[in-house]
């Protein structure tokens, strides 16, 4: 049978297109497989309010959406240009970003094997700059591709009009302007490996491997993702539900005055850093919390908020603000959701 190029169902559960399992419905899913006809597929349904949804690996629905539902379906993979250092790759807005990670490595190019196993689309990628043990996907991107609803015409974004920064891009801040249809890397044949950040390079010693790869690199974020994250398939998550928070450096250092064993990164900004959430919430004593409702903290990782089974959005809402409150209230430090929260405001 023919797939459609786009499909339109009514009152259609979102269950399965959210990571952390939440119940809700949608009054109109869209699913567009073939991009060239999205401006048709919106003209169905003009008028009305749109989400757009990935995996939903990166939203918490707290309540259900209005309107319309968007979820793209085209899933194609290519390399575009070969080049004597490089290659450039491009990715339907559907495919799985880790599928898309292994299948480079697999191509023998490099840059993404830090970023193994981030759940999500290659679509969603680009919004929050994704990113993991010291890389992030803006430093690859070559091209996004988007339908541009206020120009009302297909756009090219460079790089740099993405403008990424951390968990961050134009698609983030203009939310509702850009439909990301396709992206396209630009990744290299070789590049220098970043073993030193969160344990990579012990994860590869105790390995065994002496000379590591890329895919070695993959191999070794794999294992220490799968020992300290939830599996989202067994129990429902968003991964890291809070950023790291940036601060002032003096700020950050009268902390380190009190709470000498606080982690601290640098930034690209000298008179900023970068503090461990996870640290901050699980020294108020949240790890491992599980509440009468089902909603939890992963005894794994405190950044981490799952769905033991039966939690609503709404119930992982409260225990996420109760938990910021807690962190503002010891530390006098602000933290902020990662995933987009729908229904709700922070």
């Amino acid at each position: 049978m023919t797939t459609p190029g786009w499909l339109l169902t009514e009152n259609a559960s979102l269950q399965g297109l959210n990571t952390f399992h939440v119940a809700a419905t949608a009054p109109r899913l869209l699913e567009v497989f073939d991009p060239a006809l999205l401006p048709e597929a919106l003209t169905a349904v003009a008028g009305e309010p749109l989400l757009v949804l990935g995996s939903g690996s990166n939203v918490l629905l707290a309540g259900d959406p209005p309107g319309v539902v968007l979820v793209f379906g085209n899933r194609d993979l290519s390399i575009l240009e070969h080049r004597p250092d490089h290659a450039i790759v491009r990715a339907g807005a559907g495919v799985n970003w880790h599928q898309l990670v292994m299948w480079s490595l697999q191509q023998g190019l490099s840059g993404l094997e830090n970023l193994a196993l981030i759940p999500g689309t290659a679509g969603a990628a680009p919004i929050q700059n994704i990113g993991a043990y010291g890389a992030q996907v803006g430093e690859f991107i070559h091209v996004v591709e988007a339908w541009d609803t206020a120009q009302q015409a297909f756009a090219r974004l460079t790089a740099e009009e993405c403008a990424f920064a951390y968990r961050d891009s134009v698609f983030k801040r203009e939310a509702d302007r850009f439909l990301i249809t396709a992206i396209e890397l630009r990744l290299p044949l070789l590049h220098e490996l970043r073993l030193d950040y969160a344990g990579i390079d012990d994860e590869l010693k105790a390995m065994g491997v002496e000379l590591p790869g890329a895919i070695d690199v993959a191999n070794a974020v794999i294992a220490i993702r799968q020992r300290k994250l939830p599996d989202p398939d067994v129990l429902g998550n968003a991964g890291s539900f809070f950023k790291n928070p940036i601060l002032p450096a003096a700020q950050v250092e009268a902390l380190l005055q009190e709470h000498p064993a606080l982690p601290v990164f640098a930034t690209d900004d000298p008179g900023q850093r970068k503090v461990s959430a996870a640290w901050l919430i699980e020294a108020c004593g949240w790890k491992g919390h599980r509440e009468a409702s089902d909603a939890g903290v992963a005894p794994s990782h405190a950044l981490v908020l799952v769905n033991h089974g039966q939690a609503s959005g709404a119930d992982l809402l409260d225990l996420a603000q109760r938990i910021s409150a807690s962190v503002q209230e010891r530390f006098g430090v602000p933290l902020e959701p990662e995933p987009r929260l729908v229904g709700a405001r922070w």
